[in-house]
């Protein structure tokens, strides 16, 4: 079993703990050793284990050590991940057991990806580095997914569609196939996605349109 932290110590940190006690059961593959965190006290606690510093106490760890960064910001996610400048420090993918694959072997997927129970990635699917798949996410096939991306539960993301990087999708967004989707937008609960949309800004409602803020 390989060491493992996890980088984030609110709920979907407590979450990730859940998927990799559930990898574990279906594999014996990774002892979770605590979690690192910017702003929680050393020594702080739950259930899954205790806080054992920060971002300089892991660029400072001496043995190699994987991390999951469980963190629901797509801002967030790429400072972190870029913070993070150890050698020592590897980002493995977090699959959970019941993700369906429709052809696993033509799946092309990076690193430090996270993908919660009940995912669905159809054939020929491509996932770029540090994106969140958290339940239910389903990919249909030739689909590319850039990096940083979180996409809530029940996400649907039609085939041939391309996505660039930090999207926040919100639960139950439904993409529409053969679309491109830029970078930095925010996708709202239940938004019908049904043509293009500009960088940088935040759609709601069906069919989804850029709201003013």
């Amino acid at each position: 079993m390989k060491d493992i932290l996890i980088y984030g110590f609110g709920g979907f940190g407590h979450e990730v703990a859940c998927l990799i006690s559930h990898i574990n059961r279906a594999c014996s593959t990774w002892n979770l050793i605590g979690y690192i965190d910017d702003g929680v006290e050393v020594g702080t606690s739950c259930k899954y284990g205790k806080v054992l510093g920060n971002c300089d106490t892991l660029n400072a760890w001496e043995k190699p050590v994987s991390v999951a960064i469980a963190i629901g910001s797509t801002k967030y996610l790429e400072i972190v991940s870029k913070k993070i400048t150890n050698p020592n420090v590897d980002f493995p993918n977090l699959i959970a057991p019941n993700v369906f694959y429709f052809d696993e072997e033509s799946v092309v997927i990076g690193k430090g990806n996270i993908v919660t129970f009940g995912c669905r990635l159809s054939c020929n699917t491509r996932i770029g580095d540090f994106n969140v798949l958290n339940g239910n996410v389903s990919l249909g096939h030739d689909a590319c997914i850039g990096n940083y991306n979180v996409m809530f539960p029940e996400t649907r993301i039609s085939g041939q569609t391309t996505i660039g990087d930090r999207n926040f999708f919100g639960a139950r967004t439904f993409v529409a196939q053969c679309l491109k989707l830029g970078n930095d937008c925010r996708y709202g609960a239940g938004c019908y996605v049904l043509r293009k949309t500009k960088d940088g800004n935040l759609y709601m409602g069906n069919p989804a349109k850029k709201i003013e803020i």
